[in-house]
């Protein structure tokens, strides 16, 4: 009994690492049995749901956003969006919810094709119980850390193999998901302070100049943060610097 609870959510987390290519074949609805509502892989013969199932999977939903985001670009791309917000100085415009959202957006392009290959080799062998749910999440784990490993720094993956004390293996491909993970969360954390720090440099030039400007005319009672915010937002609108910025933070992934 124990061994199938922990098929059942293997099996899950599996699907879940597929969300992102076939969005779609999550909404379709079960159909709903005499005896009750069947959930695949939830429910006994008779159609009860057992409590150790209904707890495991509930676990896994809430954990699995933030897995799969910190496994992905959107920490680099949120990153980049609040330091240019920052730098903008337009305090709470755009709002956290619309960088969120377009962060999001921006990861599902990039990672969908990944997606569909994860759901091409492990979750559809799993539906069709051409392998187990073990092999399911070590096919669906491959792409994914080859992906982690193409942009993670080798000094970030030596840290993490020296703080877990594993050996050395003779290949990146051959590092556990243990070491990865984090070492690429920090190489993606230093890319987007870098992508930051370089967007930063134009406004606070723009900055500097509204400031000695508007000292040297002894304006001293008006901010100069209130001339250089319209300043800033001007020269950003007509470099169309939302197309620039974009465009440069998806070309860094291919």
């Amino acid at each position: 009994m124990k061994r199938s609870r922990i098929q059942r959510a293997a099996r899950v987390t599996a699907m879940g690492v597929a969300i992102m290519a076939f969005p779609h074949s999550l909404c379709a609805a079960p159909q709903a049995a005499a005896s009750g509502l069947t959930i695949p892989g939830l429910t006994t013969g008779g159609g009860s749901s057992l409590p150790m199932d209904i707890i495991v999977l509930l676990t896994v939903l809430t954990l699995l956003p933030a897995i799969l985001l910190a496994m992905t670009p959107f920490v680099r791309l949120l990153v980049v969006f609040h330091f240019l917000r920052q730098a903008l100085g337009t305090q709470s415009a755009p709002t956290n919810q619309t960088l969120i959202g377009l962060a999001l957006f921006l990861t599902y392009f990039i990672m969908q094709p990944l997606g569909a290959d994860i759901y091409r080799t492990a979750v559809v062998p799993l539906e069709s119980h051409q392998i187990s749910s073990t092999e399911a999440i070590s096919r669906g784990a491959e792409p994914l850390r080859r992906f982690m490993l193409r942009y993670t720094r080798q000094k970030d993956l030596s840290l993490f193999v020296e703080l877990s004390k594993e050996p050395r293996p003779r290949r990146p491909e051959d590092l556990s998901m243990r070491v990865v993970i984090p070492a690429y969360v920090l190489s993606e954390l230093k890319a987007g302070f870098q992508i930051g720090t370089i967007l930063f440099f134009p406004f606070l030039v723009i900055d500097l100049v509204v400031a000695s400007v508007t000292t040297s005319v002894g304006m001293m009672q008006l901010p100069p943060v209130v001339i250089s915010t319209p300043l800033k937002i001007l020269l950003f609108v007509m470099v169309d610097g939302w197309n620039l910025v974009v465009g440069s933070l998806m070309k860094s992934f291919y």
